[in-house]
């Protein structure tokens, strides 16, 4: 063996051994921590040891982003990943497994975009439909450009009418958040109103470098945009700014979807029943939709993965857990939480008796702890459980509440149930997301298992206490900590429009 296979050698035991240290003074602690609430099993230590030794996730990951690709709500390709989901369910013996379906109002699937500067200079252009956008003339659109400074001031859109009628709009994207709080409503109505000036299209000029695009569905519900809209690369974006500086910019574009109408679309819900409490239950979920540039692993594969794993360790106890567990991947949660409100809303009778809302949407970083969304009864409650998973970095706690983008988490905190979201390393999850690299070989197999067993865990930690962890918030209490996080008027607004309850 020469010198550097020997290096090599050696530095993968170190770190194959520093791994399964870590797994055992993990599985200690947890023994220790669960000891103290009469848990006369060692269960928790083998929840974590058969998720950390020989676990599952990474294979549930790579099965369903390598084996489906993306999964836009309503597509094919989320029909199989539904039903793929609820047979792992069933493979690894969980007796109550369903899919349940709500209706999407239009289906959606991207064909072609492209585009080229062919004045001044010319050149081709990155673009990329935005989702529930409606397609160009099969001809396509050969016009002028006009830029439009501040998407949300609709008087400064007014102003520009003359301007705006038989012309491509060009959206600054920094003006989203530049002047005035950015309300889905002003949005809204802007495009709308660029639809009624004239205009033949929007491009709105991207954030990544690069001129990487990303996908987006920003009309909330599965309604369609009001015209062909597509995000152009930061860059090719930029050229075309500096040269409407000089003089006019003429491009061609053309953008080809297929929509169709309403389609079902399923959420896969499975369940532990409950051994003394069954009719009380503790819910862990993720989103199984995703956008289609790439694979969709870091938003929400991983927390699909999680979440299957989870359901896999906790079910081969062969011992129920005190009250129930429910295992829920979500649908349309691209499209404004669709699945999740739905699920809300078919099982209102039921949603007092849920105990907590855990949520795995934050991509496979390196496990920080819980994100407590805005309950100090629940952060007090788990209080004692952060310590017993020091092992894996999953000690962290914080309280926060934002709706810069909505996910799943929002749909239970706004119902008022105890609500946590498995906190990760976001650094680099933004990079990717809604991005072509949006991939399996973007997720870490360690940072993964680990934040499974720190969700499995505190699922059953949840479900095996003797009292209910924390109440449930009245709505004047939801609204008090809205007020407070300074999210308010944009939870309002969403209201208003009906994406959120």
């Amino acid at each position: 063996m020469n010198t550097i296979a020997l290096e090599q050698t050696i530095m993968m035991t170190i770190l194959n051994r520093t791994w399964k240290g870590a797994i055992l003074l993990f599985t200690i602690s947890l023994e220790v921590a669960f000891a103290q609430h009469d848990t006369s099993q060692q269960l928790p230590a083998r929840i974590a040891g058969s998720i950390l030794v020989n676990g599952h996730s990474l294979d549930y990951l790579r099965e369903l982003t390598d084996g489906f690709g993306g999964r836009v709500s309503g597509s094919a390709a989320y029909q199989r990943a539904s039903e793929w989901a609820a047979d792992q369910f069933r493979a690894v013996g969980v007796k109550d497994v369903k899919l349940e379906s709500f209706t999407l109002p239009n289906g959606w699937e991207r064909i072609s975009a492209r585009a080229r500067m062919i004045a001044p200079l010319d050149r081709p252009l990155q673009v990329h439909s935005y989702g529930w956008a409606p397609s160009t003339p099969p001809e396509g659109i050969k016009a002028e450009v006009v830029y439009v400074r501040h998407i949300l001031s609709q008087d400064e859109i007014k102003l520009q009418a003359s301007k705006i009628k038989g012309r491509i709009a060009l959206i600054n994207g920094e003006s989203f958040y530049q002047d005035e709080q950015f309300l889905d409503s002003k949005y809204i109505a802007s495009k709308r109103l660029l639809k009624e000036l004239g205009a033949l299209a929007m491009l709105v000029r991207g954030s990544a470098n690069n001129n990487v695009t990303s996908s987006w569905d920003d009309v909330w519900g599965g309604m369609l945009e009001p015209l062909p809209i597509l995000e152009i690369g930061m860059e090719d974006g930029k050229l075309i700014e500096r040269s409407l500086r000089k003089g006019p910019v003429t491009i061609e574009l053309q953008c080809a979807n297929r929509v169709t109408g309403p389609v079902q679309v399923n959420n896969v819900v499975a369940e532990i029943r409950g051994r003394e409490k069954p009719d009380e239950w503790i819910l862990v979920s993720a989103h199984l939709d995703s956008w289609d540039q790439g694979t969709g692993a870091q938003d929400d594969g991983s927390g699909c993965a999680m979440v299957l794993e989870a359901a896999r360790a906790i079910t081969q106890l062969n011992t129920a857990p005190r009250r129930s567990i429910r295992f829920a991947l979500w649908g349309g949660e691209e499209q404004g939480l669709l699945g999740s409100r739905d699920y809300v809303r078919l099982h209102a009778s039921e949603m007092g008796k849920c105990i907590a809302a855990i949520t795995t949407g934050l991509g496979a970083g390196l496990p920080q702890g819980w994100i407590v969304r805005g309950n100090d009864d629940l952060r007090k409650a788990v209080r004692p459980l952060d310590q017993s998973l020091i092992g894996l970095g999953g000690d962290g706690l914080k309280t926060e509440v934002k709706f810069e983008e909505l996910s799943s988490w929002e749909t239970f905190f706004l119902s008022g149930i105890p609500t946590l979201d498995l906190w990760t390393d976001a650094t680099y999850y933004w990079d990717i997301h809604n991005k072509p690299g949006d991939t399996f070989d973007k997720v870490d197999s360690h940072n993964l298992a680990a934040g499974t067993a720190i969700a499995a865990n505190t699922a059953y930690w949840i479900a095996e206490q003797p009292q209910v962890i924390a109440p449930h918030l009245d709505q004047a209490a939801v609204e008090k900590i809205l007020k407070s996080a300074g999210v308010y008027d944009r939870i309002k607004d969403l209201r208003e429009l009906g994406i959120v309850k």
